[in-house]
């Protein structure tokens, strides 16, 4: 490419760093140039933060952009995934831009950023706005955004992958589409360095149009890169059976940052990572400067945190997905990912963490939890040496999210439903969309839907005569705005800090001090005063409640609980998952496993048998008065939950007497009274009947009638769509009372109303997410004909890690570990006779 492409200040400034520009930078120039929207996949470290900047800078350039202070729109969007992200991406832009001396405003507009300065952005843009998906709608719902978006000439996407496969996708996918509309000649930029779909995000980037073509970006990809260096931590410790808590490895670990500049550590959820920070700083003899990072903890700690790591100050950081995207600290020189990485994709995006650049080799160490985990852990590393990609497929539009983007459009403007309607097929992910779909929609953001009409609350549009629909009252716009968004977190409540109450002293709680965070009220609900946590690398005692705020003072104690989060643990990939069935079915490949993995596995071979690719394993054996089924799908524990429940549901009609299920990741146990393997090899039970697919339909409609999940997953899509709005101005509702009111029109809706637009969002959430029906079926599938089972006398070795989760109690710390490891040689001695 010709870098003539680049005006003079840009080319002097590469050759004053040593640089060249690469192609790939020099080709999304001619693209946008050319009015080509663009996918870019790069490995990390490749250059595509300043790739994906470059045209906007050399635009403003050329046309002389306003001065600074002198009131404009917005040219180019920069939206991220991750709040961290925009920050950093905003500090090592205004690197490049100030010693090129470009004459350019770069601000960053997230949920931390303060309300006045939101306020001015709006009276007076600056040339580059770094924000977020929630922030945009926002911005839509402004009668102002006509006007602020009128000169927008380009958005950047960043990290596209993980923007798609979420509702958070959605809500940009319709926000887009919008912005095309306020922008005619506005261009996209994707970019992104794990893509198993190119086609999905390049039909993502552009509108579609209304017939059934399929429109496409253009797209650069970029090869080569170094080979990262992966291994798996081999620990002379003995690995866990069950649990995920990776105490056993904690001076291993150590080790590991102390061989190293600097190291991030990634964990999976926010408790893992409160866990396993404690744990570093009980053995950090040499204060090694370690720090915290993960979303619940204050926005002011988190700046706290990147800037010390930006510096060059810390040693290590301990995060959860808050830091897996992005975010270019050259100076890492180690990930470490502590328990399995659930996906090909999503080790590729944390390693690409570590020296983020392309002609040196990024270097990671897994640390699974447990010996499963090792198995994934193996596949996972294979994976990556074969450069393969397991990020999830372009997801189906929500209702529940059109719903909130309608009453946004209608906060703007008065809303045009037939324009509308063409907007919103506009973009790929509701393409789908139908008149009759659409119109139950809208009826619903402006009247409730049949059900509900009769109550003002829900009347939020009126329509006018000249057939535009309008809000009903102005505070309808304020309220939407106090609750856009489509990530529905548990409630929270502020954490914060005070002095201890006098011993035996019946004080008051004392005046508030900082907040150091928030966290989740249904897990203080289950702590009485004077119970001790830790929260923010600290252990705290928990003092009372006031309001909305949890008064917390400094302990010490050697047992203190973690908090656990509702967001849960990510899934186990269907790619990861053939891959360890793939591994188990081969014996010839466990050379690369730890000897005490191969050990198992071998034992498992002699007393039982093993798994095989494609079908499935079921072992059933008598144990303490009761008898146990055991299969190993390897689907996850969302579609092992499910089946658990429907299988134990069939099993009673059949009299089998089940008495309760238990999953993980890798299998499921049910148990009950009646003799499984008797039941099974009379006959009385066919096996193949059982395991048929039919079990996903009227079982399954029978068991979710009976369920209180689809009232929880009711009560988001709720608050999503706006029925139920969880703040007001000047107050918030509790979980609680959000439950109470949305329990009740559930129940209303299913009497009256059964197809009522929300209902049928509950089912498709339930169905893709929590009961991950579609993997269920595929698994069903897979399996007709291909059941192996075998009775045993005696528990086998690889049921022992699934039949520890049975009647686990929430022990934490070390006692946890050592009633595990107790119950595991207990477990090992039965299956070794």
């Amino acid at each position: 490419m010709d870098a003539a492409l680049l005006p003079n200040r840009f080319q002097n400034w590469f050759l004053s760093r040593g640089w060249s520009p690469r192609a790939h930078q020099l080709q999304l120039v001619e693209h946008l140039r050319n009015g080509q929207s663009t996918l870019l996949i790069a490995p990390t470290g490749a250059g595509k933060t300043l790739a994906g900047f470059l045209p906007s800078l050399v635009e403003l350039e050329d046309s002389g952009k306003r001065k600074p202070g002198q009131a404009g729109g917005i040219h180019t969007l920069y939206i991220s995934p991750l709040k961290a992200l925009a920050v950093d991406i905003a500090r090592n832009l205004e690197a490049p831009v100030s010693e090129m001396g470009l004459p350019f405003r770069i601000e960053t507009r997230t949920g931390d950023t303060p309300s006045h300065k939101r306020q001015r952005q709006k009276t007076n843009p600056p040339d580059i706005l770094l924000t977020t998906p929630e922030q945009i709608a926002l911005l839509l719902s402004d009668p102002a955004s006509e006007k602020l978006f009128s000169s927008l000439r380009t958005v950047i996407l960043d990290e596209l992958h993980a923007l798609v496969t979420s509702k958070r996708g959605d809500l940009l996918a319709l926000g887009l589409a919008r912005l095309r509309q306020l922008a005619p000649e506005m261009r996209t930029i994707g970019l992104s360095a794990t893509v198993a779909e190119p086609d999905d995000l390049r039909a993502y980037l552009v509108g579609q149009p209304l017939d059934s073509t399929r429109a496409l970006s253009s797209l650069v990809e970029v090869k080569g890169g170094a080979e990262p260096d992966i291994s798996i931590l081999e620990s002379e410790e003995r690995l866990p059976w069950s649990g995920h808590s990776c105490r056993y490895a904690i001076g291993d670990i150590y080790k590991q940052i102390k061989q190293h500049n600097v190291s991030l550590l990634f964990v999976n959820t926010r408790s893992q990572a409160e866990a396993v920070f404690q744990e570093l700083w009980r053995i950090n003899d040499d204060t090694l400067p370690i720090a915290l990072h993960h979303g619940s903890l204050d926005v002011g700690q988190r700046r706290k945190v990147e800037a010390a790591m930006a510096s060059g100050q810390l040693r290590a950081v301990v995060a959860t997905s808050s830091l897996d995207m992005g975010i270019d600290w050259g100076d890492i020189d180690l990930v470490i990912n502590i328990g399995a990485p659930k996906g090909a994709s999503r080790l590729a995006q944390r390693i690409g963490r570590a020296n983020h650049r392309m002609d040196e080799p990024s270097k990671a160490v897994l640390v699974p939890a447990n010996r499963f985990e090792v198995l994934e852990c193996q596949a996972a590393l294979a994976a990556s040496k074969k450069g393969d990609q397991d990020t999830p497929p372009l997801r189906k539009g929500a209702l529940d999210v059109m719903a909130q983007h309608l009453l946004g459009l209608a906060c703007a403007d008065p809303l045009d439903p037939a324009q509308a309607f063409d907007e919103i097929r506009s973009s790929e992910t509701y393409r789908w969309l139908e008149w009759g779909t659409f119109e139950k929609v809208l009826d619903f953001v402006a009247t409730g839907g049949y059900a509900l009409k009769s109550y003002e609350q829900y009347a939020k549009l009126r329509k006018g005569k000249d057939g535009l629909w309008r809000i009903a009252h102005p505070k309808i716009a304020q309220q939407y705005r106090l609750n856009v968004g489509t990530i529905v977190e548990a409630p929270m409540l502020k954490v914060r800090l005070v002095k201890s109450k006098a011993a035996g002293r019946r004080t008051p709680i004392g005046r508030g001090g900082r907040v150091l965070g928030e966290i989740e009220e249904y897990f203080i609900e289950q702590m009485a005063p004077g119970d001790t946590f830790i929260f923010g690398g600290e252990v705290l005692r928990f003092e009372g409640l006031r309001e909305n705020e949890a008064y917390v003072s400094r302990a010490q104690t050697d047992n203190p609980m973690i908090p656990s989060y509702m967001g849960g643990k990510f899934p186990l990939s269907t790619y990861l998952a053939e891959s360890v069935r793939a591994m188990l079915a081969a014996p010839d490949t466990w050379k690369a496993l730890p000897g005490q993995v191969r050990d198992w596995l071998e034992i498992q071979q002699d007393k039982s048998v093993l798994p095989s690719r494609d079908g499935l394993l079921v072992e059933t054996f008598p144990r303490s008065n009761k008898h146990y089924l055991i299969c190993y799908p390897f689907e996850g524990r969302l579609a092992h939950q499910t089946l658990g429940m429907l299988l134990t549901k069939r099993l009673e009609r059949m009299g089998a007497r089940p008495m309760g299920f238990v999953a993980n990741d890798y299998a499921l146990a049910i148990w009950g009274l009646g003799d499984l393997s008797l039941l099974f090899s009379s006959g009385k039970i066919p096996l193949q009947e059982l395991f048929d697919q039919d079990i996903l339909g009227d079982d399954l409609d029978a068991w979710l009638a009976e369920s209180s999940l689809m009232k929880r997953t009711f009560r988001n899509c709720a608050v999503i769509a706006g029925l139920i709005e969880r703040r007001h101005p000047g107050q918030e509702k509790s979980g609680r009372q959000v439950t109470v009111s949305t329990d009740l029109i559930y129940d209303v809706l299913r009497s009256h109303e059964p197809d009522h637009i929300l209902l049928q969002a509950t089912w498709n959430d339930a169905a893709e997410g929590l009961l991950d029906i579609s993997r269920l079926g595929d698994l069903l599938a897979r399996i007709r004909g291909r059941i192996t089972h075998t009775a045993l006398e005696h528990v086998s070795p690889l049921a022992v890690p699934v039949l520890l989760e049975i009647g686990k109690e929430p022990v934490y710390g070390e006692a946890m570990d050592s009633l595990l490891e107790e119950a595991a040689s207990e477990l090992l001695l039965e299956a070794m006779e």
